[in-house]
């Protein structure tokens, strides 16, 4: 189930908020909980049984962690039982397939016998889950936050529909005095209103739209530089208008319950370096990744070296989080590459002492770059794609057919409106704070989402990126 779908917009969201404020507040955690379980295994039930498992170890290992008297050896030992346990979980279901596949086409060519194929059907939303619910065992060792109250509290915590299957990534510590008593104001409510009708909009009008063009672009076989080019825009924006749109309807229907999610998009494309993209992109991530992974392998206390070593390592490891490829593991290398260059530099980009207009469009040109990999098949199409950038791939005819099918009204209305929208626009918190100021502003928000609505049921696909990564 996705949020922009007709069977959660009006039968499972009107049935769930109707329950949930039927129900005295003591035990609204529970059905949120089951609520939540019931949105997950929507996809296929199995899943919800290993979301499940991995919320009981890690219940269990957080309990041991907090246990009064427990040694040190006991609670180091808890804390890597968790650890093991959802790295274990996420690396067998979203990587054994990737190490399976490399390894029989080595020994094919070493002449050694292949091992038998095994298909893993990846669950939905696994990256995200195992992150949120290793670090509640992680933060409790480390002192950064109390133990949960009652188990069904933290699986309501991990299991919370909202966020569940793309994020943001929530901490424990971030909601656990909203687990415990949250308010349920009218005003919330509203201002949940206005963030998820935003995010609904964004999702439906421009990232679906224009991601109709860069799938073309990017599965075709013929290509001029100009479609590349089209296509290239397209996937970029496509991308953050997707996953921010997510995020805001995330962080709205999150209002609804009385939590505030965190926020998890600051107008990343008017970012004036690599540096500053990442403290405004997917910033759940790259704050979980900094704490999780970049502090604990020494950060920058080890001297310039070891402290370009880890951001290397870091954006690998945060590449291979994206998917089991190794154009994600390239995509990981270049920003990872890029950040150590302008740590090198003091966190400056080489360009900056030029305006900040002209440094926002460098940024995003060298962003633009990056996605080609990250969007790409495999490897080859990737080459492939970066040479159709500045000559022409493939045959004459087969442009000719692609460009009839690509240079549409409508898709150059809606990429334009995505570029005024990211450049110009307002951040969605500025816009929700505009329209609790003057409620007049709300009414072109509420057409644009009526629009939207009515653009969902004609779509006939619209699953969100970040579902598969």
């Amino acid at each position: 189930m996705v949020f922009t779908s007709q069977v959660f917009l009006f039968y499972f969201l009107p049935l769930f908020l109707a329950g949930y404020y039927v129900l005295p507040r003591a035990a609204r955690n529970g059905f949120l909980a089951a609520a939540s379980y019931l949105f997950y295994g929507w996809w296929s039930p199995w899943f919800v049984t290993l979301m499940l498992f991995s919320t009981v170890v890690d219940w269990a290992c957080g309990v041991a962690v907090t246990a009064e008297g427990a040694s040190e050896r006991k609670r180091k030992g808890a804390v890597f039982v968790s650890v093991a346990t959802n790295l274990a979980l996420l690396g067998f279901f979203k990587y054994f397939v990737f190490v399976q596949d490399n390894w029989n086409r080595l020994a094919e060519l070493f002449g050694v016998h292949s091992i038998g194929v095994l298909e893993v059907v990846l669950p939905v939303g696994i990256s995200f889950y195992s992150f949120q619910s290793m670090s509640y065992t992680v933060d409790l060792y480390r002192g950064h936050a109390q133990r949960a109250r009652r188990f069904g509290d933290f699986a309501c915590y991990v299991a919370m529909f909202p966020q569940l299957v793309a994020g943001p990534i929530v901490r424990y510590r971030e909601i656990a005095a909203q687990l415990a008593e949250r308010p349920q104001r009218g005003e919330l409510f509203a201002e949940g209103v206005l963030y998820f009708m935003v995010g609904f909009a964004k999702k439906v009008l421009i990232a679906n739209t224009i991601g109709e063009v860069a799938d073309l672009c990017f599965d075709a076989g013929a290509l001029a530089p100009g479609l590349a080019w089209f296509g290239l825009l397209a996937y970029a924006f496509q991308i953050y208008f997707d996953f921010s749109g997510y995020s805001d309807m995330a962080i709205g229907l999150g209002l609804f319950l009385g939590f505030r999610l965190p926020t998890n998009f600051r107008s990343p494309y008017r970012a004036e370096s690599i540096t500053d993209l990442w403290r405004r992109w997917h910033v759940s991530l790259s704050t979980w990744l900094r704490d999780y992974l970049y502090i604990p392998l020494g950060g920058s206390r080890g001297g310039r070296r070891k402290t370009y070593r880890n951001l290397m390592l870091t954006m690998l490891l945060g590449g291979l989080w994206h998917g089991a490829q190794w154009t994600f593991l390239v995509w990981g290398a270049l920003h990872g590459a890029l950040l150590a260059f302008e740590r090198m530099r003091g966190k400056r980009a080489v360009f900056h002492r030029l305006p900040r207009s002209a440094r926002i469009a460098v940024t995003f040109s060298v962003v633009l770059f990056t996605w080609v990999p990250f969007r790409a098949r495999n490897l080859e199409s990737a080459l492939g794609y970066f040479q159709a950038l500045f000559v022409p791939v493939g045959d004459g005819l087969g442009v000719d057919v692609l460009a009839q099918r690509i240079y549409r009204p409508e898709y150059f209305l809606a990429l334009a409106a995505a570029a005024a929208i990211t450049w110009f626009g307002v951040e969605t918190q500025k816009l929700v704070e505009s329209c609790h100021a003057r409620r007049v502003r709300a009414v072109p928000v509420a057409a644009t989402f009526l629009l939207a609505v009515v653009a969902m049921m004609a779509q006939a696909e619209n699953p969100f990126l970040y579902f598969q990564f």
